[in-house]
């Protein structure tokens, strides 16, 4: 209280609302000071008496009620803990003694009415356990008004992008409603501030005085400025212990990394840089601060993108943390680790017993096995296709393992073709040949959509999307679909149409690695080394191999071959699913009714019945085509295909009718 300049009152308090409106003041018990009656709304009218005491300069709630009110701030406390002159009668007191002092000089003067215990928080030093007690302190500050707006326009006019918009957005609101800036800090590491406390012979020198410091880049320019300023006089230089903002200090990376403020070569030729990928959380402290240090010190912008990435959570969405033991290694992600081990890790920490609990709680839950040894690749491609950009990631570890038996397809899938293709030679280039069966053009005609899409994803930067192309493409179309079709093809075919399935084959699998690459290299890396190439090409790793391009695979774009294979997949979806109802699992009579002559063109196609064959299981044994005018067979069961086929497969004498009849009427 001896650091009090102001009592509050809530404005509505009946209470105090005559000392409002008299302009009443009280006069502090120990000290020469009135204290004005102050309303504000921060006062609660319910708590105590409705009244509290305003210490600005020693608490921070007490701070912005004193900016608010213009009230006077005075500091009671020495830099070692001591009560200093503006204390009164308690100066050179220690500051836990006092605060038992004015207790008894209260009850002294009778002014003492009782002592209730209050909860509240106590700031405690994180290392030394000791009470923080806020203290001003004189600090250097930069103007951020004028240095805001050409930092705001480059974003404006395009100069800058910043992704995704939510980052952009927050960008704006940050720099438009910016503050000063502390740059001081009075810590023992940093760059130390370029400002020198000028010490005047015979002066009162006066360290709050801005007049009586100088700036500069060496001691021997600021004795210059000195000079200049002072002249005729005898000073000291004394350099402030202060160092800048971390922030401050890393706002210059983009342009100090490469020489300046020097004219180097690499400041010449590298500045400024393409794009910087960082999280969203610190655009504000870092990225805005590049920018308007840029283009104050050089007068260019530092980088033309900026890709904001999604933060990591735990599994209940709780930011990652050493206190709460929920912090993961991605090592123990890439190699595997058990619960135990995970225990383990926390007691090597100096996590307190309580913070241990905790943690040790979260690993229970959340990896109540361990965690399953996935590889960097699974979870690089994990994290990519979480990344949607501005947000949270909850991680998941099974999500990355789903990724790792992703991995495991990825290979058994290059396996299969490398078996099959045998004493094998690639065509010399990737081109159509006009003589490409309809599976063919259809995986053809994937792979040049998916590079499509996925280079518009890329440069969009929606990894997410990204991803999620390369993984259809490799799993859904090729695994699942051309590879499957290609067994039938490879095994029964003629001599022409096994050779072309070969080249397509390599062709897709070939597309396939490189599209995956960027999101699991080392995967891809280890397969390309093992596929055979291309005639004169001497490709040296995957790494700087041709990324697939729509230009160089738009001979392959084919809707018209995607329409009419997609009736073959889809015919065989309807199949499997007929049988795996009806639990047929051998010797089944299978009907196709189409219904335009279209449709029965394309199945009439001599890869049409192979490729339906090898796609549906290997419960089919008899495969009819019927022509769209034949009639419909009896003692089937039915499935429609669109408006463009029907498949039945034959059920009389394998199923139960009359009780297939009761399930169906309920």
């Amino acid at each position: 209280m001896l650091g009090d300049t102001a009592i509050a009152v809530h404005p509505n308090d009946d209470r105090y609302k005559h000392l409002i409106e008299t302009g009443a003041k009280a006069k502090h018990p120990f000290l020469d000071r009135l204290l004005p009656i102050i309303a504000d709304n921060y006062v609660d009218p319910a708590f105590g008496a409705g009244a509290v005491k305003i210490t600005p300069a020693h608490d921070p709630n007490d701070f912005a009620i004193g900016q608010r009110h213009n009230l006077e701030f005075i500091n009671i406390l020495t830099d070692d803990g001591y009560l200093n002159h503006n204390a009164g009668p308690f100066k050179g007191q220690k500051r836990f003694d006092v605060r038992y002092a004015v207790v008894d000089k209260l009850t002294e003067l009778r002014l003492f009415v009782k002592k209730e215990d209050n909860a509240m928080k106590v700031p405690l030093c994180n290392k030394s356990k000791d009470v923080i007690e806020p203290l001003q302190k004189p600090q250097w500050w930069m103007k951020m008004k004028e240095l805001s707006k050409p930092a705001i326009q480059v974003v404006k006019d395009g100069e800058i992008k910043i992704r995704p918009e939510t980052s952009e957005r927050v960008y704006y609101h940050w720099m438009e409603n910016i503050n000063d800036w502390c740059l001081s800090r009075q810590l023992w590491w940093g760059h130390q501030i370029p400002a020198y406390s000028v010490k005047i012979e015979g002066g009162d020198n006066d360290s709050s005085d801005n007049e009586l410091w100088v700036t500069g880049r060496t001691s021997e320019e600021a004795i210059k400025k000195a000079e200049d300023k002072f002249k005729g006089k005898k000073f000291t230089l004394k350099r402030d212990e202060d160092v800048l903002d971390t922030w401050f200090s890393s706002g210059l990376w983009p342009f100090s990394t490469l020489g300046w403020p020097k004219e180097t070569t690499d400041l010449k030729e590298l500045f400024p840089t393409s794009v910087l990928e960082t999280g969203w959380d610190i655009l504000p402290f870092w990225v805005a601060r590049m920018i308007f240090l840029s283009l104050k010190l050089t007068g260019k912008i530092p980088f033309k993108e900026v890709y904001c990435h999604s933060l990591i959570r735990d599994s209940e969405g709780r930011k990652m943390s050493k206190s709460l033991g929920n912090v993961v290694d991605p090592i123990d992600i890439m190699t595997g680790i058990s619960l135990q081990e995970l225990k383990d890790k926390l007691r090597i920490g100096n996590l307190d017993p309580k913070e241990l609990k905790t943690a040790e709680k979260y690993q229970n839950t959340a990896f109540p096995q361990g965690i399953p040894e996935c590889g960097a690749d699974a979870l690089r491609m994990a994290l990519c296709g979480y990344t949607t950009g501005g947000g949270d990631i909850s991680f998941d570890v099974s999500v990355i393992h789903g990724y790792r038996k992703f991995c495991n397809k990825i290979y058994q899938a290059t396996k299969y073709v490398l078996g099959r293709l045998g004493e094998f030679t690639p065509s010399s280039t990737i081109q159509k040949t006009g003589k490409e069966t309809l599976p063919e053009r259809w995986i053809l005609h994937k792979l040049a959509t998916a590079s499509k899409e996925i280079n518009e994803h890329l440069t969009a930067r929606d990894f997410s999307l990204a991803t999620q192309v390369g993984y259809k493409y490799f799993l859904n179309n090729l695994c699942d679909v051309f590879i499957e079709n290609s067994k039938a093809i490879l095994e029964d075919g003629s001599a022409e149409q096994k050779e072309g399935t070969k080249q397509t084959l390599y062709t897709a699998l070939e597309g396939g690695l490189l599209l995956l690459h960027p999101f699991m290299p080392f995967l891809t890396e280890e397969l390309f080394q093992r596929i055979p190439r291309r005639q004169d090409d001497k490709t040296p790793s995957i790494t700087v191999a041709n990324f697939p391009e729509f230009a160089t695979l738009e001979a392959f774009h084919d809707q018209g071959a995607e329409k009419e294979y997609e009736l073959l997949v889809n015919i065989s979806k309807g199949l499997r699913s007929l049988t795996a109802e009806y639990a047929i699992k051998d010797s089944a009579q299978i009907f196709i009714h189409p219904l335009d002559d279209t449709t029965h063109a394309i199945l009439q196609a001599p890869t049409s019945r192979p490729s339906i064959l090898s796609l549906s299981g290997k419960a089919i044994s008899s495969l009819t085509l019927l022509a769209p005018s034949d009639p419909s067979p009896t003692g089937s069961a039915v499935y429609t295909v669109g408006t463009s086929a029907t498949v039945y497969l034959e059920v009389k004498g394998r199923i139960g009718i009359d009780k297939e009849i009761a399930e169906a009427k309920d």
